[in-house]
């Protein structure tokens, strides 16, 4: 399964990041990583199933993980 960086909206609160997180794991998600210095986890989604979290009401932003690399 391909793991999603999401991000939430700057003005959620901890209960609303919670509920997209609660979303996701309803529609076949699994957490991976709760993140600090932004408002968002990341999660694997089967195949072609990530665009149902993209429209939760406290998501901002939804990518695919991968990796960076710097010169």
């Amino acid at each position: 399964m391909p793991t999603y960086i999401v991000t939430c909206k700057s003005d959620a609160t901890p209960d609303q990041v919670q509920a997209a997180k609660d979303d996701a794991v309803s529609k076949g998600g699994k957490i991976g990583h709760e993140y600090a210095l932004i408002k968002g986890f990341s999660v694997s989604f089967p195949e072609g199933s990530v665009s149902t979290l993209e429209k939760h009401e406290h998501v901002e932003h939804v990518e695919e993980d991968q990796e960076v690399r710097t010169q």
